[in-house]
């Protein structure tokens, strides 16, 4: 093969070095690489209903009537077994709408789908769980009878918590003086909860965010450790308040209420 190039023109050993480059070039553009995509996904309101049925539904205790919407968000993630290659991921990169993440920090690694439905919906309960456990506890009700269901069809994994709480809160509560603590406000966030009520980070909140203006929110509860990711592509008009514990979201909704001060990122 080398003596035979050695005889053609340049311009000709070039052209016949030039075709298996170009394969190979072709081959590594779309090869798979190890990255999922993902965007704003939707966004449910914990006070309202999903598929016809009520989201938190309470017995054991009066439950009040609620105005306004406490929004929980999500993102949209391709699949785990998806092929993601370069122009994919150059467009990701270049959209603000979008977000290039590595595979390993979205789904966990070595997992089939069905593993990785399983425990996506594990952590779901879990958080539901906590977050009844933190509301009530917030409340001074841990003690008594009261039974908490919820419901939320196709959404797996922990970042729903702090809304759900919220929920719990103003349907039992409200805002304390007999309003309602989204005072008629469409508020939308995200945060894990533990049962002594602390919020936790998630992932993907510039998203979220995203997602939350694009239904009608113009305030956004984000965990303070994730205030700079809240305020990278902030849709306009769309207030973010940071929060360490249900106390400080419950605070900060009755704040703005009363318009009064909140903290901000």
């Amino acid at each position: 093969m080398f003596s035979r190039l050695a005889r053609l023109s340049r311009p000709r050993a070039l052209a016949v070095c030039s075709v298996p480059i170009a394969a190979l070039f072709g081959v590594a553009v779309f090869a798979p690489l190890p990255f999922t995509l993902a965007q704003p996904g939707s966004t449910a309101d914990v006070l309202g209903e999903d598929r016809g049925r009520q989201v938190i539904t309470i017995s054991g205790a009066p439950v009040r009537p609620t105005t306004g919407e406490l929004r929980m968000t999500t993102i949209f993630a391709t699949a785990p077994d998806a092929d993601v290659n370069l122009p994919d991921v150059v467009e990701g990169w270049f959209r603000t709408d979008r977000a290039v993440l590595p595979h390993d920090s979205v789904y966990p690694a070595g997992k089939s789908d069905a593993e990785i439905e399983k425990r996506n919906l594990g952590q779901m309960k879990e958080s539901q769980d906590n977050a009844v456990v933190a509301a009530l506890n917030f409340l001074g009700r841990g003690d008594e009878d009261i039974d908490v269901r919820l419901h939320l069809a196709d959404v797996g994994g922990p970042s729903a918590g702090l809304l759900f709480s919220l929920g719990v809160v103003d349907k039992l509560a409200g805002d304390g003086e007999g309003g309602d603590l989204t005072g008629g406000r469409v508020v939308a966030g995200t945060g894990t909860i533990a049962p002594d009520g602390t919020v936790g980070a998630v992932g993907g909140v510039s998203l979220k965010t995203q997602a939350a203006a694009r239904d009608g929110a113009t305030v956004f509860l984000v965990p303070k450790a994730e205030c700079d990711d809240a305020e990278a592509e902030l849709p306009e008009g769309l207030q973010v308040i940071p929060v360490v514990n249900l106390e400080d979201a419950v605070a900060s909704l009755r704040a703005l209420g009363e318009d009064g001060e909140v903290p901000s990122c």
